[in-house]
């Protein structure tokens, strides 16, 4: 089971915030090229957001459902991906003084995933979660994420 923890300096409403939003997912989650709500409102419970992996030409879509929310503490996630299985993703968040200390646990639950969790396996998912945890860190902290599309102003006629 990888667990991991990183000091935000921002509130727990500020992060919350970013975890409420289905669309901020790619900013922060490590392989996630985009993502979009699917069915209901994030992050109530049984909501989705679909999110693409993208592997040089190739883009794979799945889908992550919440599994049980305390809105402004705690959000389980069920990550499916495919042939590979599902994976809880529980995500919690404890006021630290003015900042937020977040604690991610994620282990496998079905499929090939569950069946090829190992030490090796265990470690890459360390590494994922520090880069996302860094990431999350600068979303939050610095507004850092992928830049809005550039609309072009309509010329005038």
């Amino acid at each position: 089971m990888a667990v991991r923890h990183r000091l935000i300096r921002k509130s727990p409403r500020e992060v919350w915030a970013v975890l409420a939003d289905g669309t901020r997912y790619a900013d922060w989650v490590v392989g996630t090229s985009s993502s979009y709500p699917v069915r209901g409102q994030w992050p109530k419970v049984d909501a989705a957001i679909a999110y693409e992996v993208r592997v040089g030409f190739y883009g794979f879509t799945n889908e992550t459902v919440v599994r049980a929310c305390d809105e402004g503490r705690e959000l389980e996630l069920e990550a499916k991906a495919g042939p590979l299985g599902t994976a809880r993703i529980a995500i919690e968040l404890r006021p630290w003084g003015e900042d937020t200390l977040v604690i991610i646990d994620e282990h496998p639950l079905r499929g090939v995933g569950g069946t090829l969790h190992n030490v090796g396996v265990e470690a890459l998912i360390q590494l994922r979660h520090r880069t996302m945890l860094k990431r999350l860190a600068d979303v939050c902290e610095h507004g850092r994420g992928r830049p809005e599309p550039v609309r072009a102003e309509p010329k005038p006629a």
